[in-house]
């Protein structure tokens, strides 16, 4: 048998034609190049959205965070204040308390609110005081603005 001879130079003939990155005859399907900067560059753009957003979630997480925990020193600060006080008894846990002015820098912890006293409290009235379980203190009102900086958790 007579072997046939290609008619196309085979300089122009490829050996792999479907790894083209080209359609290689009028029946191929059309292959556009991809415009490679453009792709990374809503692939970076989508990137820095994402992360953003998780930064600012870990930002509000990492404030919230340290409110709580000034809020605990705050607690510990009137703790130490309170236990601190003149109290001629033992207080019970979870129970609510008035603390008072007796002095210039004395307070003194009573089960005698500030309007059982009427016209004659002794005391100059802070703040209405709950024992949490947990031994510290919270303060559940005060009249004093001045001192809610001071007292108020």
């Amino acid at each position: 048998m007579a072997r046939k001879i290609n008619p196309i130079d085979e300089d122009k003939v490829a050996q792999n034609p479907g790894l083209l990155p080209y359609a290689h005859h009028m029946g191929s399907a059309i292959i556009k190049p991809i415009d490679k900067g453009k792709v990374k560059g809503l692939a970076m753009s989508a990137m820095y959205e994402q992360t953003e957003e998780q930064l600012i979630q870990i930002k509000e997480q990492v404030e919230l965070l340290v409110q709580q925990a000034q809020l605990i020193h705050d607690r510990i600060n009137i703790s130490e204040k309170i236990y601190k006080a003149d109290c001629g008894f033992k207080p019970i846990h979870n129970k609510e308390y008035y603390l008072y002015r007796k002095g210039e820098d004395q307070w003194t912890l009573s089960m005698v609110g500030h309007e059982e006293w009427g016209k004659s409290c002794p005391y100059e009235y802070l703040a209405k005081v709950k024992l949490l379980s947990d031994s510290t203190w919270k303060v559940l009102e005060t009249v004093h603005e001045e001192l809610k900086t001071e007292i108020e958790i």
